[in-house]
């Protein structure tokens, strides 16, 4: 190599590192501000989940304690040894059940007619479902209220999951429109030419692909279903008739005369813990997109 040419490659070797240097001092930024975040979000569920294992005393000090030093499960036993606690579980488990497994299953024909047939209120069709969600829900509890009371569903878990089916399908339709606009129809035509029926196409070859579209749509209807509280304060007002929301609401204060903040964190704690599970077994298809597989090879 000339020696003309040797400045040249050291400085552009300079200009790499910098660059390198650069990228990564713009990287460490990023990871310190996302990690801030994340603490900011974190906090929160970190004093809900310190709370549950404080005594009362502890709770009410002054300045307050960031880390628990005498923990106790007396909150949590008072929480498990509760008959109403088991029942509002049973309740919210039933409602939720009803609400994913249906609510996924209409939304998923619903954008698939959507999405791949062309009929003449298919325009009307796809403005309809988004004015559904323009409307208050707090506008619908009368009409709700008696329509179920005219069928005998009030206090039921069928009729509570009824309403959440109807409320929910809308939002679910447009989530999972996305999902199947994105898988090529050239996959379910190359499988009729392969000999398999429109039916069989969809369940060979549209259906596994999309899995991961119909795993995140059945999460939200599961999270709504799970939390809500307003529509369930409506439907259900016997009190072996409650969801985990209205127990938790009502456990609060109970007989006791105050705030049993330690039972009410408690019951938070219990609440979230099918939440986390749930995330935790499906994050991994959560994150896959949904023609991964179909355009290799």
């Amino acid at each position: 190599m000339s020696t003309s040419t040797q400045p040249a490659v050291g400085a552009y070797a300079t200009k790499s590192r910098k660059r390198s240097l650069y990228k990564d001092r713009t990287r460490h930024r990023a990871s310190a501000i996302a990690i801030l975040v994340a603490l900011v979000w974190l906090i929160p569920v970190y004093w809900m989940v310190k709370s549950a294992f404080e005594d009362d005393k502890s709770l009410l000090s002054k300045p307050p304690k960031f880390i628990v030093t005498n923990g106790t499960l007396k909150n949590f036993q008072r929480i498990l040894t509760d008959d109403s606690f088991w029942s509002a579980m049973r309740m919210s488990l039933t409602v939720s059940f009803i609400t994913v497994v249906f609510a996924t299953l209409f939304a998923l024909m619903f954008s698939f007619s959507l999405s791949r047939y062309r009929f003449r209120a298919r325009a009307t069709m796809i403005v309809l479902v988004l004015v559904v969600q323009m409307i208050p829900a707090e506008a619908l509890f009368i009409s709700q209220y008696r329509m179920l009371d005219s069928i005998g569903l009030l206090n039921s878990a069928i009729g509570l999951g009824i309403l959440y089916v109807g409320g929910h399908v809308p939002f679910m339709t447009w989530i999972m429109r996305g999902y199947v606009d994105a898988v090529p129809v050239d996959l379910e035509e190359a499988a009729q030419v392969d000999g398999c029926s429109r039916l069989g196409a969809f369940f060979r070859v549209t259906l596994p692909l999309l899995l991961p579209g119909i795993v995140a749509t059945a999460v939200f209807g599961f999270l709504f279903a799970w939390n809500e509280y307003t529509l369930a304060l409506i439907v259900l007002s016997k009190n072996s008739a409650h969801t985990l929301p209205m127990w938790l609401q009502t456990f609060q204060s109970g007989n006791l005369g105050y705030t049993d903040w330690g039972g009410v964190m408690a019951g938070a704690t219990l609440m979230a813990v099918p939440v986390v599970v749930l995330f935790s077994l499906i994050q991994n298809r959560l994150g896959k997109t949904m023609t991964a597989g179909a355009v290799k090879g």
